[in-house]
């Protein structure tokens, strides 16, 4: 790529130094390439002239073509507005303007004809365009008539400092000018030919300024492969490399520890189980390093399953460590593997944020002499006091809430490369697994433990909480415990949904003390308050929680038998489906109730719907990334995402993603590490967009 193109957006004409600091603020735009490759998100087609009779509630943006007959200014001080009556002879339609009045006032005149552009919407009786685009209707604007309008994303203080989408569309005329002539091409010939992809400058021109629809597809197909492309071909790039060293610690034997655990389970493991084991085992037996996501639904014995790895390192001398997000979590592992330990005499431990001083230099000793041989904690293991003799498995559960350089510094804590496992309760979508854990090795556990019943799903609208009310107090009476999950924890006033402090005033109400024992956790809480509150429900003494989706991961009360989720249209499918796997774990008959208001959208119906027909984790996380798009699972950077994509939309572009991830297994295959001279670009962009150096640290523990 063309030195040019990492020229500071400062210095194109008509940026400047202000409006370049405020790009850079807001957008995260400071180069010529940051701006060039920030596309439109959507278009609008401008190949037109409505009429204003045929503005109807459907409308979108539309352009007109008439002339103003008369203008008004009405209001006073801060409320003043200009109004300019438009008509086209079909019909009058109110141009209406806030801000900018004196300028407006200069630009228009009663009697021209003006060409306007904008989005329709009703005030009072009539319809109206507020701040449109007001142009006169010169030859030169008519033949631009027919082309399509990319709109870009912008922020209120952008808008506010003038830089608006005419202003971008400006920038991005002036940009493809100067640079367009330099660019390069980014992919070998043989794949623009392969794939039937258009050139780099087609793609670009066509991208900001598309000629047609059609070409506007070529564009936008090209950009897409390529993007999904690099992004694969790093992936596999890296598994390669990490394929190929024999850095991994060969576990030869099975010993005591793993049999006496095993032989002392109080149940038969599950054929999931078993074969996943089996996988491991090959793993860790190889002389490669394993990393290794294991996915398992709410209850499907993920757990167990790293107990067991956990023996393997035992058994040949080395440690292991269990990583979990949040204390909460931390604890819920600790205690459950505690038990499974017993019988085989294995030292473990915990450490998190609270654990006090003289324990935690107690810990610090155990792990650095090898007298510790497991530890449990949440991200106070990765600080630099923490040192082992010999790490040589790392389990990391719900990973995707920890960054990439939290991860990579657990990797430098023993002289030896440790095994990963990767767990996760959230069912992922095959599309997204490639792009989160396109160089892990995949494990899935598709069986629940026998006793396991499925839980009754039901939709209730507010006009049953009389029911829903009875329906907990005989669930009470018969010994059960009772989750009710809010969205919010304090009122808003733009939501009219029900929140948790409105809510747990209802509740106390009418599940009253001392009859009834009602503990409330939300994020808000002191950690203390909240570690009391959970223990107090945990232990039994707590009828009913009153949570936020704070407990979505890593609370275990086999007692609890019905989830209440209140305004359940707020919650993704994911999250829907994490929080009613709270319940069921015990050998009851469980139930999940879904309460929401009578006006549903059309998607929230059908995410309610299927959470009714199916208890299915991967069938509900492929139609919730179909209906959300992948922000529920991956949406930010500290999800650990190490990558931005520009264009590609993991939920609508998987197809590109398949084809990609193919191609680059084959070139791979042929040429593993890239040497061929027809090759030697993708060496070139691969260090252009520095993706390998995402995934770095990524590719080593993940």
């Amino acid at each position: 790529m063309p030195q040019i193109l990492e020229s500071d957006i400062k210095y194109l004409p008509g940026v400047g130094p202000k409006r370049a600091e405020l790009l850079n603020k807001e957008l995260g735009i400071s180069t010529f390439r940051d701006l060039l490759y920030t596309f439109p998100f959507r278009y609008i087609d401008r190949s037109r002239f409505y009429s204003v009779r045929e503005i109807d509630s459907s409308s979108a943006y539309i352009q007109l073509r008439g002339r103003i007959t008369r203008i008004d200014k009405t209001g006073k001080g801060r409320s003043v507005r200009l109004v300019a009556r438009f008509t086209d002879g079909t019909g009058s339609i109110d141009l209406v303007f806030f801000k900018g009045l004196k300028w407006m006032e200069e630009k228009l005149q009663v009697g021209p004809e003006y060409i306007v552009f904008g989005k329709p919407s009703v005030f009072g009786q009539s319809w109206n365009l507020v701040h449109p685009e007001v142009d006169p209707a010169t030859e030169e604007k008519l033949s631009q008539v027919g082309v399509m309008m990319g709109v870009y994303s912008s922020t209120e203080k952008l808008h506010n400092a003038g830089i608006t989408n005419k202003f971008f569309e400006k920038m991005m005329a002036t940009l493809l000018d100067r640079v367009l002539g330099t660019l390069e091409e980014t992919l070998p010939a043989y794949i623009l030919e392969q794939k039937h992809l258009v050139p780099l400058t087609f793609a670009l021109q066509h991208i900001h300024f598309p000629a047609s629809v059609q070409d506007l597809g070529r564009a936008q197909r090209r950009l897409k492969f390529e993007e999904l492309f690099y992004l694969q071909l790093s992936l596999l790039r890296q598994k390669n490399i990490r394929m190929r060293a024999d850095s991994g610690v060969v576990f030869r034997r099975i010993g005591d520890y793993f049999n006496k655990t095993y032989e002392a389970l109080p149940f038969p493991l599950t054929g999931a189980q078993k074969r996943v084991l089996k996988e491991i085992r090959g793993d860790v037996a190889s002389g490669k390093q394993m990393n290794r996501l294991l996915q398992g639904d709410v209850g499907s014995g993920k757990t167990l399953v790293a107990v067991l790895a956990a023996m393997m390192a035992l058994d040949n001398g080395y440690q292991a460590c269990v990583m979990a997000p949040t204390e909460v979590l931390a604890n819920q592992h600790y205690h459950s593997i505690q038990k499974f330990l017993a019988p085989s005499g294995a030292r473990i431990a915990l450490l998190t944020g609270n654990t006090r001083q003289k324990e935690r230099d107690e810990i610090h000793r155990g792990l650095l002499d090898g007298t510790l041989q497991i530890i449990v904690g949440t991200h106070a293991l990765i600080k630099d006091t923490v040192q082992f003799k010999s790490l040589a498995l790392a389990v990391i559960d719900e990973q995707h809430r920890f960054g990439v350089e939290q991860r990579s510094r657990l990797w430098s804590k023993s002289a030896v490369a440790p095994h990963v496992l990767v767990m996760t309760a959230t069912p992922i979508p095959r599309t997204l697994a490639m792009t989160l854990y396109g160089d892990l090795d995949v494990s899935v556990l598709d069986e629940l433990p026998p006793g396991r019943k499925p839980v009754e799903t039901v939709h209730w609208t507010e006009n049953r909480r009389g029911d829903l009310y009875n329906f907990m107090r005989q669930q009470i009476a018969l010994g059960r415990q009772i989750f009710v999950v809010y969205p919010l924890i304090k009122e808003s006033e733009k939501m009219d949904y029900k929140n948790l402090e409105e809510g747990y005033m209802h509740i106390t109400e009418a599940f009253p003390a001392p009859q009834y024992v009602t503990a409330v956790v939300h994020g808000q809480q002191k950690a203390e308050n909240k570690a009391y509150d959970m223990e107090l429900f945990a232990k039994g003494r707590a009828h009913i929680l009153v949570a936020t989706s704070v407990i979505e991961v890593g609370v275990d009360v086999p007692n609890a038998s019905v989830m209440v989720i209140e305004s359940a249209e707020r919650f993704g499918l994911s999250q829907l489906h994490q929080l009613r796997g709270r319940v069921g774990r015990g050998a009851e008959k469980s139930y999940c109730i879904l309460m929401t208001g009578y006006k549903l959208s059309t998607e929230s119906r059908q995410r309610i719907e299927l959470m009714c027909a199916t208890s299915d984790g991967f069938e509900l996380a492929e139609a919730d990334l179909r209906m959300r798009g992948p922000g529920d699972f991956e949406g930010t950077r500290q999800s650990g995402l190490a990558f931005d994509l520009h264009i590609a939309d993991l939920a609508k572009d998987s197809p590109a993603l398949v084809e990609a991830r193919e191609l680059g297994e084959r070139i791979l295959a042929a040429d593993p590490l890239l040497e061929h001279v027809e090759n030697r670009l993708l060496v070139e962009q691969l260090r252009t967009l520095r993706l390998d150096d995402s995934f770095k640290d990524y590719s080593k523990i993940s």
